[in-house]
């Protein structure tokens, strides 16, 4: 029994240092090595500062900027408490959140009269989502270039810019990045 003990207590610390120290420190060597930007979560930098991470969205609520999705994560864009609001389509929290943020969004573009993109008003599942779609970009576009004072034809084209087709031409949706884009504004057409 004391034999089987010790072979038992020797495999335990050979797993443990196996599995929880040279395995992991090897994969983070190597991911530093071959991707260090992704390793070090995508910090993206303006004027010499990091301002956020390129996968992590944040709130913007000023007129001159473009709006993430909203969120369900913590207070709202909490990365410590990503997830979703898990509420059903038949949740009467759920379509009160969503008429509400109709509403909002309305008050926010008076002048958009199309059909509404879903993502404008619904929340991703990890409540962190950093891309809006074209069509939510195209929604806020009047907004964002009367704040600026701008054309839309000059801010549509920083919107082609920072948008990202499917990754491998097949997976997921045309997107755009709302920090990246917003940053850019910042640089081109800074606000007066």
């Amino acid at each position: 029994m004391i034999k089987e003990l010790g072979t038992g207590l020797r495999l335990t610390i050979i797993m443990t240092v196996l599995t929880g120290l040279i395995y992991p420190g090897a994969m983070t060597a190597l991911c530093q090595l071959i991707f260090p930007s992704q390793a070090n979560g995508s910090m993206i930098t303006a004027n010499g500062k990091v301002v956020g991470s390129a996968i992590i969205a944040q709130s913007f609520t000023r007129p001159e900027y473009f709006h993430p999705r909203p969120s369900a994560a913590g207070n709202g864009y909490d990365a410590g408490a990503s997830s979703g609001s898990n509420l059903g389509p038949t949740s009467q929290k759920l379509i009160d959140r969503v008429k509400g943020s109709v509403a909002d969004f309305h008050k926010e573009n008076p002048g958009f009269t199309g059909n509404l993109p879903a993502d404008s008003v619904t929340t991703s599942s990890s409540g962190l989502d950093p891309h809006i779609s074209p069509a939510s970009a195209e929604a806020q576009l009047a907004r964002v270039a009367q704040a600026r004072g701008v054309g839309p034809e000059q801010i549509r084209s920083l919107m082609a810019a920072h948008s990202q087709d499917p990754d491998l031409g097949f997976l997921g949706e045309p997107r755009v990045n709302v920090l990246t884009l917003n940053i850019a504004l910042d640089e081109r057409f800074p606000k007066k």
